[in-house]
């Protein structure tokens, strides 16, 4: 129903935001702390702006950044444990990162859930090239065809479900990944963080990317820094190793993991 008549529509609420709604009012009963940080992406954005102009192929910075992470998590894979109905911890040998893109059809811009499986085996070149295809084809996996008919049950119906998927690591890592990532700096320009509510143990909110002087060995210099906010289930991870995991990825993804070789070439 669309009405107009005094200065103001009204629309129906779209079902597919409907699990936003469920995962806030879930997140806000974890115990989770936030890391504001900077990570300087200059090499990273170096890589990808010259392989731009060498072929004109732009290279996915949501896959770089996915690469890295799967690394820093196989370095210590208590980061996205699950807990069960057994109050046990469940540490999958795979990370399966749980990530949101922007997509058109029909000539509408649309946001898909995606799943990127087993990041932590895989090379930023074959993240890149399913991101890729999954922003072409349109289609999502299993996850997307699942979210396309879970709208569709009544609210108590998918807390109830929610309830029960929580409870099992398994299901969980099946329908919503051991990891979540989302990006919110990607079509704005400028510094910023996001705070997320998150349902994961571990979740990336990925800010602005910002021009600021850093130190380059002694020398002040102009570098490009990314927002990242380090989301944690403090239930599960404590301070020390979440700051250790964070030291691995800034030190991933400063180098340019993936993107460049050992002699600081690009890569591709």
């Amino acid at each position: 129903m669309n009405g107009n008549n005094d200065g103001y529509t009204v629309q129906p609420f779209p079902r597919i935001r409907l699990p936003m709604v469920d995962g806030g009012r879930m997140g806000r009963q974890r115990h989770t702390v936030h890391g504001l940080v900077e990570f300087d992406v200059t090499l990273a954005r170096q890589a990808i702006r010259q392989h731009k102009q060498a072929t004109g192929e732009t290279l996915s910075f949501t896959a770089f950044v996915v690469a890295c992470l799967g690394k820093a998590i196989d370095m210590n894979k208590h980061m996205h444990a699950c807990r069960n109905w057994r109050n046990q911890l469940v540490i999958f040998d795979d990370v399966d990162v749980n990530t949101l893109f922007e997509v058109e059809r029909d000539g509408v811009k649309t946001i898909r859930p995606h799943i990127l499986r087993s990041v932590n085996k895989k090379s930023f070149h074959e993240l890149h090239q399913e991101i890729r295809a999954f922003q072409q084809e349109h289609q999502g996996g299993e996850e997307a065809k699942f979210i396309e008919w879970f709208v569709l049950l009544p609210g108590f119906v998918r807390r109830l479900f929610y309830l029960a998927l929580f409870k099992n690591p398994q299901r969980l890592k099946r329908y919503y990944g051991t990891v979540m990532m989302s990006a919110v700096g990607m079509f704005g320009t400028g510094s910023g963080w996001g705070i997320p509510v998150p349902n994961h143990t571990l979740q990336l909110t990925l800010g602005g990317i910002a021009q600021k002087p850093g130190v380059v060995d002694g020398q002040i210099q102009v570098r490009e820094y990314l927002c990242v906010t380090i989301s944690i289930d403090h239930d599960i991870i404590d301070g020390a190793p979440a700051a250790r995991f964070t030291q691995r990825l800034r030190a991933l993804v400063e180098a340019g993991d993936g993107l460049l070789d050992t002699s600081g070439a690009d890569s591709f």
